[in-house]
């Protein structure tokens, strides 16, 4: 039974040592399928998400209600080209950069925009 077994390991494909000749679009295809895979799963999410929000900073208004990249929320008390305004409490107003804005929480609408007048002091 070995002089069989032996008989048979010998019988493989011969090992030279070279790669197998073939198209070689077919041996490139794994890792363009890896591409395409991570373009529709991370990159283009990501970038609709990147117009989105650039979308709603442009539509920005007075009175709508933001959160920062720092993780602030306040909303618009101004705009200017670049820059805008935040009232994070009362009588405390932070001028930022406009790319600082991570999202838009809630759309003022002109329902939204009423002024509450500060408690008085007492004494």
């Amino acid at each position: 039974m070995t002089p069989l077994l032996h008989f048979l390991a010998q019988a493989g494909a011969p090992a030279t040592g070279q790669p197998p000749a073939g198209n070689p679009l077919i041996q490139l295809l794994p890792m363009i399928l890896i591409f395409v895979m991570f373009y529709f799963v991370l990159i283009r999410p990501q970038r609709k998400k990147q117009q989105e929000l650039a979308a709603q900073v442009a539509a920005l208004k007075g009175g709508d209600q933001i959160v920062t990249t720092g993780g602030l929320y306040g909303v618009v008390s101004s705009l200017q080209e670049k820059t805008l305004t935040l009232k994070i409490a009362d009588n405390v107003k932070i001028k930022l950069d406009k790319a600082a804005v991570a999202a838009v929480v809630k759309k003022s609408t002109d329902a939204d925009v009423i002024e509450v007048p500060a408690e008085e002091s007492k004494g």
